[in-house]
């Protein structure tokens, strides 16, 4: 079997996290690295990878069959637009851009071009949310009705020594809510509305330490979000699912979906309801929803594989991306101005 030769754009934290699946299994082959730090030139040569510093020269000579940008959010369109004009799949790493207009942007011209844009939502490939996804669409719950959503956790204050991480759009909103919304739009559809507030008094920096969100989903559902990293608690995803060697598993839910004929915590999978004709104070029955556990971020490089190959479509498709990202950036223009923030109308103005 021959490789799939796959770029890298990018080899910080995340980039290395992807460069350990590419590296771990003869099915992928990296086909080079683009990353002007000296970190990245030493890791490329450690591991006798090309090394470029600059990733149009490397696309142009390297010549992948895929690339995975995985560059700080400000670059991460025009690195994709540079693989869409040569005709090379991309995975770009989330947020997909920087702004919604540059988001829709970079989907735009991949249709142009008819070259596939993977979007790196990795909790969509993790098999306990496949399995929420697909207990609440087979209608395990009913019609959903209310949703609860929180990411609670503390950072430590060395996190914010980086410049950045204290400037609007380096807080915990864009960096961890916007998995909470993907995961919410996952399982109950598109999100059309929020209405939200966000507060900085712990720390005092211009970015939020909290939030909290009203969502509206089209189905008429509603639900809401409450978001922090100035706190402890066992209440977020990295504590519940077992995802990341490096949380402590204290088995908490930070997802409570409800509907009209049972209800499901994620990631615990416990699923709740009332047997027919049982009364309201009766016990409910329960189980867990049986599931096989599997490293997300394997998944997630089987299904790019898949893409390149032309034999699947994204699991998280450039639009995805865009739209996870608006709902997102809605909730601090809702805590900006006071008012709700429709989510098309919000696309459409950027």
């Amino acid at each position: 079997m021959t490789a799939t030769r796959i770029a890298m754009i990018g080899a910080g934290m995340i980039g290395r996290r992807h460069m350990q699946v590419l590296l771990g299994d003869p099915a992928y082959a990296v086909a080079a690295i683009a990353d002007p730090t000296p970190a990245a030139e030493a890791f490329a040569k450690e591991k006798n990878i090309p090394w470029f510093a600059d990733y149009q020269r490397m696309l142009d000579e390297a010549k992948p069959q895929g690339a995975i940008v995985a560059t700080p959010n400000q670059h991460h369109v025009t690195a994709g637009l540079a693989c869409i004009a040569r005709r090379i799949p991309v995975l770009v790493e989330k947020p997909i851009a920087d702004s919604v207009r540059a988001a829709v942007e970079l989907v735009e011209a991949g249709k142009r071009a008819d070259v596939p844009i993977l979007v790196g939502h990795h909790r969509r490939h993790n098999p306990i949310m496949r399995a929420a996804a697909e207990t609440i669409r087979g209608g395990g719950v009913g019609r959903v009705t209310a949703v609860v959503a929180m990411w609670l956790s503390h950072k430590p204050d060395d996190y914010y020594k980086v410049d950045w991480r204290r400037q609007p759009g380096g807080g915990t909103v864009l960096i961890n809510g916007i998995h909470d919304i993907d995961c919410l739009r996952m399982m109950c559809g598109e999100i059309d509305g929020v209405q939200a507030f966000a507060a900085n008094g712990v720390r005092g920096f211009a970015v939020e330490d909290a939030a909290a969100a009203a969502i509206r989903f089209a189905s008429g559902a509603l639900g809401t979000l409450a978001i922090s990293d100035a706190v402890s608690t066992p209440w977020s995803w990295e504590w519940g699912s077992q995802e990341n060697p490096f949380y402590p598993h204290e088995g908490r839910d930070s997802y409570m979906v409800t509907g009209t004929k049972g209800s499901l915590g994620v990631p615990s999978l416990e699923h709740w309801w009332h047997e027919p004709g049982q009364h309201w104070g009766d016990a409910l029955t329960r189980r867990r929803v049986p599931v096989k556990p599997a490293d997300a971020y394997i998944e997630q490089m089987a299904n790019f594989a898949q893409v390149i190959a032309g034999a699947a479509k994204p699991v998280v498709s450039g639009e995805d991306g865009a739209r996870t990202l608006a709902a997102t950036m809605a909730i601090t223009e809702s805590a900006a101005t006071g008012r709700p923030v429709a989510i098309d109308e919000f696309m459409r103005r950027g």
